[in-house]
């Protein structure tokens, strides 16, 4: 019995570095999911409010994941240290759920990516249609036309059935260089298609969408998987740890 223990013991040793690792490597993932959030928020926030007829909560819900697996990352590396078979046996539990969150949220946005250009090319026709240089929505398209260098929606004649322009003309995000575009040149129909940009937003905007998307899918996916790991690892050390401590009783 003893010689089994002793044998036991540089297994326990090498599963604990390796979950350590692992549980350091997954704080490091939640890390990456809070600055995904933060930055999804900030820099896709104007698309992504267009892209959602309704208020989304997505930069807020990678917030909140990341925060939760950088809380949980820290416990993972405690209770390997503890040695305590339940504590990881609740560590493997929670791995198992991210995972299956995880997988479900990356499934759920490469099914609909078409619907979600659908539906920016909906909203942001309508936005551009009721154009009025003041409202939320206005000013969102007023970020994305001068910041994309775009103006419209396939192209510039977008704006001529909007509301804001029989008495505006086009709006000065549309400009090709603002300090060659005045209000006055925006509203004279016979130079203003000269003044501003040519291409419209919507390839654009979809196009930058379609590759970020891309690059949050992925690591979403390879932190997903990689949950699978350090689970596997917590219910073999659990069942180690258990099994060699009924072998000393």
């Amino acid at each position: 019995m003893a010689l089994g223990i002793m044998e036991t013991k540089p297994v326990i040793t090498f599963l604990k570095t390796l979950l350590i690792v692992y549980s350091f490597v997954f704080w490091i993932t939640g890390a990456i999911l809070l600055a995904v959030g933060v930055w999804g928020k900030f820099m896709l926030g104007p698309y992504i409010s267009l892209i959602a007829e309704n208020t989304t909560n997505a930069p807020y819900v990678l917030i909140g994941t990341g925060t939760v697996i950088i809380v949980f990352g820290l416990f993972g590396c405690f209770a390997t240290c503890r040695g305590s078979p339940w504590m990881l046996k609740l560590y493997a539990m929670f791995l198992s759920l991210v995972f299956l969150a995880e997988l479900v949220a990356g499934i759920s946005g490469f099914v609909f990516r078409h619907e979600i250009k659908g539906t920016f090319l909906r909203t942001y026709t309508d936005a551009v249609l009721n154009y009025d240089a003041e409202d939320e929505k206005s000013l969102v398209v007023d970020n994305v036309q001068s910041s994309l260098r775009c103006c419209g929606v396939y192209n510039y004649t977008s704006w001529l059935g909007s509301v804001y322009y029989p008495a505006n003309g086009f709006p000065l995000s549309c400009c090709s260089n603002s300090s060659d575009c005045s209000p006055q040149d925006l509203r004279n129909t016979t130079i203003n298609h000269t003044k501003i940009n040519q291409q419209g937003c919507y390839e654009l905007v979809t196009s930058f969408l379609e590759i970020n998307m891309a690059i949050i899918a992925g690591v979403t996916f390879g932190i997903a998987f990689s949950q699978l790991i350090g689970m596997l690892l917590a219910c073999c050390l659990s069942r180690i740890i258990t099994a060699n401590q009924y072998e000393m009783v």
